[in-house]
């Protein structure tokens, strides 16, 4: 594995993992209320834009994924939409990028 990939996996890891160590335990102490995170999220403008510069991007990202893995028919990094939108940009999009560096056969 090239340096470069080594990144973009440890990217998408920490990705995956730091986010959580926020959203999960404020799920827990709020009873896994997942409608009071919507909530949360409009809490303040600074928050709405945020929640809306991230869902922006992950539908660009998508989008992207989408139109190259029709070119390219790299059906294994369609995973890399599901984290998105389950996990978050900060998952997806170096997952995707770790996925399509692979070495062409």
């Amino acid at each position: 594995m090239s340096a470069l990939r080594a990144v973009y996996l440890g990217l998408a890891i920490w990705g995956a993992v730091h986010p959580m160590a926020y959203f999960i335990p404020w799920l827990m102490d709020n009873n896994f209320d997942v409608m009071a995170l919507f909530a949360a999220w409009k809490v303040s403008f600074a928050t709405t834009g945020l929640v809306w510069d991230l869902v922006i991007s992950a539908v660009a990202l998508t989008l992207w994924i989408v139109a190259e893995v029709a070119v390219r028919r790299n059906w294994s990094s369609l995973v890399a939409i599901p984290a998105t939108f389950l996990i978050g940009v900060s998952c997806g999009l170096p997952l995707y990028l770790f996925l399509r560096s692979r070495p062409v056969r």
